[in-house]
This record gives C-alpha cells, sequence and structure tokens, in this order.
C-alpha cells in the first residue's frame, strides 16, 4: 500500500497513450462528477457522453465505466450509448454496442431489503435501493457510519452478500460482485485484451480495480486523498481528471 502524500501526479496522458495501448477504466461518482448529499443529486455536465464517446475513440474503443450505481441508473444519468459499462460494481457488465457480457446479476432477496428498510428507519439513514443490491447513506450524518455497518453486517451475514464501505455509504451487494472483476472480465476480451490498463477512482471500491490493473501490468490513480491506496498516481480533484484526459 501507498501513502497518498507521496504519490506523484501520473505522467501525461496524451504521451502515455501514444507509448503504449492503454486501456482506460473509469468510475463516475466522485472522478466524473463531484459527490452530492445524495445521489440523484449529482451535477453531471450535459455533454459528458459524447465527451467520453470521443475519447473512447481515441483509445480504439477501449475505454469503459466502472460504477457502483446499476447501468439503468448510471444511463439516467449521462447517455451511455456506445460506451462499455460495469454496473453495480461489475455484477452486470455490456459492451460498447450494448451486449450483455456475463451472467446476469441477480436481484436482491425482498426479505433483504425489508431489513434494511426497517434499521434505515429506525437508525435514521437513507436506504437507496438498486437492482442488484442496496446503499446505507450516511454522509449527511457522519456520527451515524458505526450504525449504518452494523445493519449492513447483520443483512450480509444472514443472506450472504458482501459489503462495500465507501465515503459516506455502506453498499450491499451479491457475493463476489467487484470492480477488480469486471476489469479483468473485460481485459479478456477485445478491444480491451494486450492493452495496458489504467483505473481512476476516488473510493474504496475502486481499489479492486487498481489492483486489477496492477495485476495486469497497468496502475491506479487515485481521486482526491484518501488513505490508504494501491494507486500509483494521484489527481486531487473531478476537475484534474478532466484536465488530465483532455476530456
Amino acid at each position: 500500500m501507498s501513502d497518498v502524500i507521496d504519490l506523484p501526479p501520473p505522467p501525461p496522458f496524451d504521451r502515455l497513450a501514444d507509448a503504449r495501448d492503454i486501456a482506460l477504466f473509469l468510475d463516475f461518482d466522485g472522478t466524473l462528477v463531484d459527490l452530492a448529499h445524495a445521489p440523484g443529486a449529482i451535477v453531471v455536465p450535459p455533454d459528458l457522453g459524447e465527451r467520453l464517446r470521443k475519447l473512447a475513440a481515441r483509445l480504439g474503443g477501449r475505454l469503459a465505466l466502472v460504477s457502483g450505481r446499476s447501468l439503468d441508473d448510471l444511463g439516467g444519468h449521462c447517455p451511455i450509448e456506445g460506451i462499455a459499462c460495469a454496473g453495480s460494481h461489475g455484477a452486470a457488465r455490456r459492451d460498447a454496442a450494448g451486449m450483455s457480457l456475463g451472467e446476469p446479476a441477480q436481484a436482491m432477496a425482498p426479505d433483504a431489503l425489508d431489513d434494511l428498510r426497517t434499521g434505515a428507519r429506525e437508525f435514521g439513514l437513507m436506504l437507496e435501493a438498486k437492482p442488484h443490491g442496496a446503499a446505507l447513506h450516511y454522509r449527511r450524518h457522519p456520527e451515524r457510519a458505526d450504525l449504518a455497518r452494523a445493519l449492513a453486517d447483520e443483512v450480509a451475514a444472514r443472506f450472504d452478500l458482501a459489503i462495500k464501505p465507501g465515503k459516506g455509504v455502506v453498499e450491499l451487494t451479491q457475493t463476489g460482485a467487484d470492480k477488480g472483476g469486471a476489469v479483468r472480465a473485460f481485459l479478456a476480451l477485445p478491444p480491451f485484451a494486450g492493452a495496458q490498463p489504467v483505473f481512476i477512482g476516488d473510493d474504496v471500491t475502486d481499489e479492486d480495480g487498481m489492483a486489477a490493473c496492477e495485476e495486469a501490468g497497468g496502475f491506479g490513480i487515485l481521486v482526491g486523498d484518501r488513505t490508504p491506496t494501491t494507486a500509483r498516481y494521484r489527481l486531487p480533484n473531478v476537475s484534474a481528471v478532466y484536465e488530465w484526459l483532455s476530456l
């Protein structure tokens, strides 16, 4: 693990891309859009989808969004047609043509959602139900982090779910779904196969994607100042991501 204060900025992107084929994996919240007090409150540049498609073209199609949001939710905020995507922390994947990849993601059991709703009401947490999981948000009430984690632990143990802690949130997903698995799945297929993978993300859940890129001869770039991290480089904020990518 690296300490963030020791992480240098990444080499210029255009020089990096000229030197070797790059496969670029981008988180969404906290990387391409600033975090907000609620998932639906993010502000997305109106032309972000078009910008991403142009960037994908520069990379020969080797660009994928890898988000904790479901694919439908992601598409509701940013037009993602023509862009490879993984949603629900990698549980649901599709290529740039819109074709599904891998086994279909499993929905969360209704009883698990009921338990989360009951606990969220009791502890004053915000519950976000997703097609393939759920998230307990406490960004507005950081003092309730332990309550959110305890509730998530209890429900995860009962229903064999995985826990994904993040910034002001604890998510529950199907076991085995993570961003590292999504990266590996894309790298096994054209046009990603054989490229040097780079993952850019800000949160704890992005560490799996960064680690998968390291394993494949690439690296991670951390957005922000979280520690510890497996990232090799750091960009300070969302604006710096846009500048680095000429997005």
